[in-house]
């Protein structure tokens, strides 16, 4: 029985009730920290999907606790795993019948989502699942890996310079690919623009406060990047899912790095969600049931 703070549980939603978990509508709670970037990925998804009605969001606390896990969460973890001395981590995706934990690996919960509970024929083949492993590397790697290097504390100039060298390359890559496309990957939005919207996030929210300020404004000179990620914002899915104050209080909770100019110089108001999304082809996902 798992007992370490590094269990996973993977269980899957089977297509039909031969499989011990399967689409019944109302059957799951999906239980995110809309201030965690993975979570809030997959809470985008679920509303892109249209799942309030069949698969409540359950929020919980902007700011876990110190082992990283949610008490709100923890007697579902023992139901799972006797014995389990682990954190009670988000995202969890809880069976309602059982009351167990049936996933908490964002990756396996966001292609249930799109697989089991969401008709992707119906957004004219748009995938909102866990994407190309390429853009994921992108977005995870070279955005959000290389903003955190090139902020960090106590790391050397010349590091920190590659670092942004590295993340300059990524957003300039994304610049280009957004060149006469309203999304990363064509016509259609995609499980790699929610991956992307994600990580704009928190690179404006985020890793800006331990960057200077010239860095900050390298990184806003990107027209048509900051122009989409305004835009996605316009759609309620986006907008309706983000907690601007919640994602700065979970930071500050854990953050011990000194604070930059950079921090002065916000990219986007995230406040305005009611931006209209123009022009922006939104997948009509019809949820089963």
């Amino acid at each position: 029985m798992p007992t370490t703070t590094d269990e996973r549980f993977r269980g899957r939603i089977g297509a039909d009730a031969r499989h011990g978990f399967y689409a019944a509508p109302h059957r799951y709670d999906l239980c995110l920290s809309l201030s965690c970037p993975t979570c809030l990925r997959v809470a985008v998804t679920h509303g892109l999907l249209g799942l309030d009605a069949l698969m409540p969001l359950v929020e919980l606390p902007a700011v876990p606790g110190a082992d990283g896990g949610h008490a709100a969460l923890r007697a579902a973890y023992e139901r799972t795993a006797h014995g389990y001395t682990g954190p009670a981590v988000a995202p969890a995706l809880i069976d309602r019948w059982t009351g167990r934990v049936v996933s908490n690996h964002a990756p396996d919960i966001l292609r249930d989502l799109t697989d089991r509970f969401g008709d992707a024929g119906d957004a004219g083949g748009a995938d909102l699942g866990p994407g190309d492993p390429a853009l994921a590397a992108l977005c995870d790697r070279d955005i959000g890996e290389a903003a955190q290097s090139a902020g960090a504390p106590g790391t050397g100039a010349a590091e920190r310079e590659r670092a942004l060298r590295t993340l300059l390359a990524a957003l300039g890559e994304v610049e280009e690919r957004l060149a006469g496309r309203p999304f990363l990957t064509g016509a259609e939005l995609t499980g790699a623009d929610v991956h992307l919207w994600v990580t704009l996030v928190q690179l404006d929210m985020v890793h800006r406060w331990h960057l200077d300020a010239d860095a900050v404004h390298r990184i806003a000179d990107h027209p048509r990047l900051w122009a989409y990620a305004r835009r996605l914002l316009g759609i309620p899915a986006f907008g309706s899912r983000l907690r601007p104050d919640d994602i700065a209080r979970r930071h500050h909770a854990h953050c011990r790095g000194l604070e930059a100019a950079g921090a002065a110089v916000q990219i986007i108001d995230w406040s305005a969600t009611g931006v209209p999304a123009t022009d922006m082809t939104v997948p009509a996902v019809r949820p089963r049931g």
